[in-house]
């Protein structure tokens, strides 16, 4: 199937290949090797002539190997081009989905259908419904309503329509309760349903069958899913593509050689993976057994007597649909119009803002619709304003705190100038939506970071709201400080986008950054820089909100302002303001932060890669980052368009050039690869000059060296240049603790992060999902299980009885005030100076330490009487 020019053109890379250092072995893998450099040559020259599967099957190679080999093939820049590792993201996000649905669909049949129905179910019947006519008609719906492909959520949505569909039309006498007495009772109630023998098949139409949702309901809230989104899909997408398929014979069932017939069609014309194969287990679809083997697993237990209790990893439907469900739940509380709080913000006001927020919302709900559908399908645009409406009232809750925070801080309640900025507002609000979009986005591949998005994945947003992601940049921070609710999965994506602005975004051409730094660099005539490199060393400790960087502070000739601070002494950075001509403005708050921010970022990608390559040369470290942080601060046109990732690896091989150190960028990529969240565009394609890109090896020539060629000189001379300090690390304020944390002198006392739950159905999450079974573990919030447990507790308490007592009464003799509870700190408040029995376990001198503070906190409320608060307070 492959054209002669294409195999021509394989067989001079195969060649190439071979050649290459270290390459592959070849010998071993020829036929892979061909096969791969087949697809990388037709994909390159548009010339795809044969489907992906059928490739795998000729070099008998499954999906996940196949992605591996590619990868170790390509050992230079350019092997493998831009073109085919989009191809390559796309096919893989499209696999990891489908590989996530199918198991789903696997599973949740098996709780539908009996295994073995009766005698009374005809043969013909139960071939026409088994799994193939289900998940072909699923597939076909999929390819025909869906324009992202790689959506999880929508995807699993659909199947439950597809699902919901077929159980209507089956016998009751093949389905497992629920299901079974649901689809009885629409018989019972006089519904269209008639007999499957009758002679009136032609009567239960797709349309008749549509007016029940019970069904749709059970399966929603079986998977956690929301009703009213399901019931959405199922009628603006689902009933149309039946009626337009042509594919529904007179008894309501989908015809299976029609349905197999325009699958086929489809999946030639995409020339992809052939998902009919996973009905079949067929090898060439399953998972690479190496990646998949990396299961989370709790802590085995010390006691090989106790049961052990593994919870495994969730999967990716279910992590998907419970942090929905998380999202869900936070927002139930708020509403789609602003509160009497946010009202009476709005009041105090010089001048009243609720008119232009209410416009701006609604201007955007209507662009957002039309977007949402432009990139999923027409058929999508409500669902698209169903999750709008989400990121509204997000954006109003958010807002609110934010306003209560400044009011706490500032002692003002007049927010004039911040609430009438249109840019402030616009962010804020994108930024809701966004938290709602990447909930919803989640990906089928939790372990691959750099397939992690789809079409609608940041910075789509941007976008949408015609936003520059510089400005989206400065309500990052302040909102997850203002929404404590937010599920760690959010907070390390808002995290990652804030990143993706400082390494990339933020310097594109048209952004406000430039114009923030030439002013700071005028200000001073040249000598002014954006951030010192003095301040590099000294920790990233700021009080700055949302507020500050919108509006950045200036300073006044007057010791009292003429209004409040951020109604009347406050101008945005980048217009001028209007002060007398003596006094000079504050350096730009917003781009003092983002470039401290930036030279942290930095610091940390090139410390990793440094780890990785040159850790048997430490003293070249400081030299590289030096040239690093010098080229940001003084040379920072060069970031124009381009990566903060391409400075790191350039500043890298320039220093090991003059100090003779080996080191080729071939290495220097190979190991960027292996980092997390890069791109192999970052150094496959890099801005050359205006509209010409090429490697990160010709823009270090021709751009790169060509800048800095006599700084890098200095290096190799008697007197270079004084080195940067190295940047403070602080931890992130966004970072949770993996592995439980021991409280300092705590006596074997473990604080373990929330965990997601499996399910959200009953409410708020089980912590019996959420810990390991070792001991006796007290969960709060939860009854203690079986009644052996309380038996042992008992004894335990029982044997220590004396002991309590003793405690109990060193504690009554010197009570001490507790404005807090206290473990341990410094070693200190260990029961009061109780000693306890060398025999005695771990658990019986905590609870006896236990016992003794509540013993005091009980004598201290009897002595203090109605006191107790007023001295807490103190």
């Amino acid at each position: 199937k492959v054209s002669e020019s294409v195999k021509e053109k394989a067989w001079k890379t195969y060649e190439s290949l071979s050649a290459a250092d270290g390459a592959l072995a070849c010998n071993k893998k020829k036929k892979e090797t061909w096969g791969v450099c087949i697809f990388i040559v037709a994909i390159d020259r548009d010339e795809v002539t044969f489907t992906f599967t059928e490739l795998l099957k000729s070099i008998n190679i499954s999906v996940c190997t196949f992605f591996q080999f590619l990868k170790e093939v390509d050992v230079n820049m350019d092997t493998v081009s831009t073109k085919v590792d989009s191809t390559v993201s796309r096919l893989k996000k499209k696999y990891d989905v489908l590989f996530a649905l199918y198991h789903k669909f696997e599973r949740t049949c098996g709780l539908i259908y009996l295994e073995q129905p009766s005698s009374e179910i005809s043969a013909e019947l139960s071939s026409v419904l088994v799994l193939k006519n289900y998940w072909i008609t699923f597939l076909l719906a999929k390819g025909k309503v869906l324009q992202v492909e790689d959506d999880l959520v929508i995807s699993f949505q659909l199947l439950l329509c597809v699902l919901d569909y077929f159980i209507k039309l089956s016998p009751p006498a093949m389905l497992k309760e629920p299901y079974k007495s649901s689809v009885s009772a629409v018989t019972v109630n006089g519904s269209a349903r008639t007999p499957r023998r009758s002679q009136n098949k032609s009567s239960r139409t797709a349309k008749q069958l549509d007016t029940d949702t019970k069904i749709i309901e059970i399966l929603c809230k079986e998977h956690d899913c929301n009703l009213d989104e399901v019931k959405n899909v199922y009628f603006t997408s689902f009933v149309p593509f039946l009626n337009s398929a042509g594919i529904v014979a007179s008894n309501g069932l989908p015809e299976v050689e029609v349905i197999l017939k325009q699958y086929d069609e489809l999946y030639l014309k995409n020339k992809d993976i052939d998902a009919r194969l996973f009905l079949n287990h067929d090898e060439t679809l399953q998972p690479d057994v190496v990646a998949c083997s990396q299961l989370e697993r709790t802590p085995l237990k010390n006691n090989p007597d106790e049961e052990i209790n593994i919870i495994l990893p969730q999967t990716p439907v279910r992590a998907a649909m419970n942090n929905i469900q998380q999202l869900i739940m936070i927002l139930n509380s708020a509403t789609d119009k602003p509160s009497d709080t946010l009202i009476m913000y709005f009041n105090n006001c010089t001048v009243n803002p609720t008119d232009g927020i209410l416009k701006r919302v609604e201007s955007f709900d209507h662009i957002f619709k039309k977007k949402f559908a432009e990139a999923v399908g027409q058929g999508w645009a409500e669902i698209g304003s169903q999750r709008y409406k989400l990121g509204v009232r997000l954006y109003y809750r958010v807002m609110e705190s934010m306003l209560k925070s400044e009011e706490e801080r500032l002692s003002v309640q007049n927010f004039s100038k911040l609430l009438n900025d249109n840019i402030f507002h616009t962010s804020l609000l994108a930024c809701a939506v966004e938290v709602v979009m990447a909930t919803y986005g989640r990906n089928a591949s939790q372990s691959d970071s750099t397939s992690a998005g789809t079409d609608l994945s940041f910075p789509w947003i941007l976008n949408v709201f015609d936003l520059k992601a510089f400005d989206l940049y400065k309500v990052i921070e302040s909102f997850i400080k203002a929404e404590p609710s937010l599920t760690r999965e959010m907070i390390k994506h808002l995290e990652h986008c804030e990143h993706r602005i400082m390494e990339s975004l933020a310097w594109q051409s048209g952004s406000p950054l430039f114009d923030l730094i030439k002013q700071s660099k005028e200000r001073e005539g040249q000598t002014d820089q954006p951030e010192p490199a003095s301040t590099l060393n000294m920790p990233l400790q700021h009080n700055h909100t949302a507020a500050d960087l919108y509006l950045s502070p200036v300073k006044s000739p007057k010791k009292k302002a003429s209004g409040p601070p951020l109604s009347a002494t406050s101008t945005p950075d980048v217009q001028p303001a209007v002060i007398p001509q003596t006094q000079k403005p504050q350096k730009s708050t917003s781009l003092s932060l983002f470039y401290k921010k930036v030279y942290l970022l930095a610091y940390r990608r090139l410390h990793t890669l440094f780890l990785h390559l040159l850790s048997e040369h430490p003293d070249l470290e400081p030299l590289i980052w030096t040239l690093f942080q010098h080229t940001l601060q003084n040379e920072y046109e060069l970031m124009r368009d381009r990566h903060l990732d391409q400075i790191m690896m350039c500043s890298m091989y320039g220093i090991c050039k003059v100090k003779n150190v080996d080191l080729r960028f071939k290495i220097i990529v190979s190991a960027y690869k292996e980092l997390c969240n890069t791109n192999q565009e970052t150094f496959k394609r890099v801005l050359i000059r205006e509209e010409q890109y090429d490697s990160i090896i010709v823009f270090y020539n021709l751009v790169f060296m060509q800048k800095l060629k006599t700084n890098i000189l200095q290096y190799a001379s008697s007197r270079p240049p004084t080195l940067s300090p190295i940047p403070h690390i602080p931890r992130s304020p966004y970072q949770f603790s993996n592995s439980p944390r021991r409280v300092p002198a705590g006596n074997n006392i473990y604080i373990s992060p929330l965990k997601s739950p499996y399910k959200f159905s009953d409410g708020f999450q089980s912590p019996t999902k959420m810990t390991p079974r070792s001991r006796i573990l007290v969960s709060i919030g939860e009854s203690f299980g079986t009644s052996e447990k309380f038996q042992k507790i008992n004894q335990m308490l029982c044997n220590s009885e004396c002991q309590l007592k003793r405690s109990a009464e060193a504690g009554a003799a010197a009570p001490k005030p507790l404005k807090r509870l206290r473990f341990d700190i410094e070693g200190q408040d260990e029961a009061d100076g109780s000693k306890h029995l060398p025999q005695e376990s771990k658990f019986q001198q905590k609870l006896a330490e236990m016992t003794s503070t509540r013993t005091r906190m009980q004598k201290q409320k009897l002595n203090d009487g109605n006191d107790t608060s007023a001295s807490e307070e103190k």
